[in-house]
């Protein structure tokens, strides 16, 4: 998979909640930039171009 962000690769990668340990969930982290991508960010990312859009 490729970063939108900047081209790099992007891995699947398990996320933990370091607090309390209880929440992960997974997702995708580039190599290169740092980008975190999951269902949630992508979520919110769609109803936000939704709302610019209207």
């Amino acid at each position: 998979m490729e970063c939108e962000r900047c081209g790099g690769l992007m891995v699947s990668e398990k996320f933990y909640d370091l607090l309390d340990g209880e929440i992960d969930f997974r997702g995708y982290r580039c190599l290169v930039c740092g980008e975190i991508l999951d269902a949630m960010i992508l979520k919110h990312r769609e109803s936000l171009e939704s709302a610019l859009v209207q």
